[in-house]
């Protein structure tokens, strides 16, 4: 059996020192605490997203992105986040399919590149076994195991 092809390194960007899979990929180099995006919201908002970042945790290594209006995990590119709002987390998902999930409020479709599933999460037990499988597929988009072209053939 042979094996699969070594993936290059990331590129880091020399500003901000975030690491992407292609050189001079746009993105914002504003650095925010993790912290600040909590800052006079409800202890359960925190609570929640922990759980959140936790089940991508259990997933492998990823690294947690603080941006101005979002948080993004990602492994080798952004495969979930979420933007914390004052009654709810919005928990992303980047998937190659479709899925269904009774917290599910909205999919963004991105074509051949797959769609962003969007959870509303009040609670750290809103992330429940079926969110967590999903983390795990989502995970492999992130670690480009599962890729386009993986799933279209």
């Amino acid at each position: 059996m042979m094996a699969a092809p070594a993936k290059p390194p990331l590129w880091k960007c020399p500003k901000c020192g975030h690491r992407f899979v292609t050189r001079n990929l746009w993105h914002s180099c504003v650095r925010v605490p993790l912290g600040a995006h909590f800052t006079g919201r409800p202890r359960e908002r925190r609570k929640t997203f922990d759980r959140w970042l936790a089940a991508a945790r259990e997933c492998g290594t990823v690294t947690a992105y603080a941006q101005k209006s979002r948080i993004t995990i990602m492994a080798r590119v952004r495969f979930a986040g979420a933007v914390v709002r004052d009654s709810y987390v919005d928990a992303a998902l980047w998937m190659r399919r479709s899925v269904e999930h009774p917290l599910l409020r909205r999919t963004e479709d991105f074509g051949r590149l797959g769609q962003v599933h969007h959870f509303r999460l009040e609670r750290p037990e809103d992330v429940d076994d079926a969110l967590v499988t999903l983390m795990r597929e989502a995970y492999r988009v992130g670690t480009q195991e599962l890729t386009a072209r993986s799933v279209l053939g």
